[in-house]
């Protein structure tokens, strides 16, 4: 990008910080003066109120911005935020500017897409420009195709051509490859807010304020920094330690990353630089191969926009799921943690108390409730978009499918977790359901994965009455394992 502009606006997204920032380098890079806006737009916040005022989200993005705000001021100018339709604030706020461009970072969800190209029309009606510029995935759209050029469908052939890019020729790869953006402004460049763009109140937008420190969830630049630094140690034995929910294995970096407050860039050189000095081990890699199925999702996203209507895959939308009072019932006691299973109640405590569900832990639990519920995955889909605090379109779409065997390099649909297995497997000695069903806590690790095949002693022993301190299993998975079987045989026809 080579034109030169007077006055720029650089409209901040989910991309809430001041450095490795694709848009704000350029627009610093190609403007004499560049202002700097972040909009809480209603058609996003106001559906949210719904559910109630208080969401860790929107909390977070609120202390971030608090953050990104002092560090603009920093370098002499500041953050203008507003809380208004994001699309026609942004129209309004450049022709009050009197700006040339508006500089932004894409999004890919179809919705950003809609509204983006709603500002660019409305921005050239009046001789200004909309600029956009990769920055929340390093390859993207048409990027990374077949040889015969489509978009894949399977992960591994995608990871290998993803991974082709940043080959050296001797083997190994070259993170030098990755772009790194400068965005450290000249002296006066960055233009100073209008006096009437203080951040407005949590409460001004109909929110209540929220204990982040308490939910261990460090908002803004900073906290990203903190989450980054403890987990660089600990990257070479991510693979060893990331599926079990009790251990301190994941980064931990997700709500980050969903709002931009780490560079995915600087996250990815990390895991090749430690590739190419040969201290990363498998972890290293096994985290590098997590961040690449990031990017998939959004590929798939991008080229099937379906998948947030219906399955990747159509047969599988013949599906005839549970449905009427009875499967309403089985949704509730599994969205609130009653089913009787404590890996899967403890999963579902843990998302509604703190917005954070471990990976496993999101397979574990969608699975039973796609195929020990044969409750249709667009409902946990949607619960999960309301309760996650990394929520992400792409990914949670993808996972979902994934579980349901609909979507794109999905699990077989015979593959059926056994949510007992998978409780013994990866919380043996039942720590991580003890710390969200205390109830099970002097139960012996031996029934913790399944009370109700304790003997009577045992469960007196514990203080334990089931039905009264902890429900008996809704459903009887073996059975439900044959349900399911017949269920998805519409597939196969």
């Amino acid at each position: 990008m080579t034109t030169n502009y007077d006055t720029a606006l650089v409209w901040f997204r989910r991309d809430l910080r001041n450095f490795d920032h694709a848009a704000l380098h350029h627009a610093l890079a190609n403007c004499k003066r560049v202002y700097c806006a972040f909009i809480f737009d209603k058609d996003i916040l106001d559906p949210l109120l719904e559910y109630g005022t208080l969401d860790r989200r929107v909390a977070f993005i609120h202390d971030s911005l608090t953050e990104l705000d002092a560090a603009l001021r920093q370098d002499g100018g500041g953050l203008i935020v507003r809380h208004a339709s994001a699309a026609q604030a942004i129209v309004t706020l450049a022709e009050e500017l009197g700006v040339d461009a508006v500089f932004v970072n894409e999004d890919y969800e179809p919705a950003a897409v809609a509204r983006d190209q709603f500002v660019a029309d409305e921005l050239k009606k009046a001789g200004r420009q909309l600029l956009r510029f990769k920055d929340q995935v390093i390859h993207e759209k048409e990027e990374v195709l077949s040889l015969a050029g489509k978009a894949f469908s399977v992960f591994t052939p995608y990871k290998n051509a993803w991974l082709k890019k940043f080959q050296l020729a001797a083997g190994g790869l070259d993170s030098s490859l990755l772009p790194h953006f400068d965005c450290t402004p000249k002296q006066g460049q960055l233009g100073v807010p209008p006096k009437l763009s203080a951040l407005p109140t949590l409460a001004h937008m109909g929110f209540e304020s929220c204990d982040l420190a308490a939910l261990h969830l460090p908002a803004g630049m900073s906290g990203g920094q903190k989450l980054l630094d403890d987990f660089l140690p600990r990257m070479q034995r991510y693979d060893e330690t990331r599926n079990f929910p009790a251990v301190k294995g994941p980064s931990y970096l997700s709500v980050h990353l969903r709002f931009g407050t780490v560079s995915i860039r600087s996250l990815v050189r990390h895991a090749m630089q430690a590739l190419q000095s040969g201290t990363g081990g498998d972890g290293a890699a096994v985290w590098l191969s997590e961040l690449i199925w990031r990017d998939f999702y959004f590929m798939i996203l991008h080229h099937h926009p379906h998948v947030t209507q219906r399955a990747f895959k159509p047969d599988y939308d013949r599906i005839a799921w549970e449905e009427g009072a009875e499967a309403d019932a089985a949704f509730a006691a599994w969205c609130e943690g009653r089913t009787g299973y404590p890996l899967v109640d403890a999963a579902m405590l843990q998302l509604n108390q703190t917005g954070y569900m471990h990976n496993r832990l999101r397979m574990v639990t969608a699975c039973f409730l796609i195929k020990d519920l044969g409750i249709h995955w667009q409902r946990g889909e949607n619960y999960f978009a309301r309760q996650l605090n990394d929520f992400d379109l792409s990914a949670n779409n993808g996972g979902w499918q994934w579980a349901s065997s609909s979507g794109c390099d999905a699990q077989p649909y015979f593959r059926i977790f056994n949510p007992i297995t998978q409780s013994e497997k990866f919380d043996s000695e039942g720590k991580f359901i003890k710390r969200y069903l205390p109830q099970l806590s002097k139960l012996d690790a031996k029934y913790i994965h399944a009370p109700w095949l304790a003997p009577e002693l045992s469960l007196k022993m514990a203080g334990l009455s089931l039905g009264e301190h902890y429900p008996r299993p809704i459903v009887a998975h073996d059975e439900a394992r044959k349900r399911t079987l017949e269920r998805y045989a519409v597939v196969k026809k």
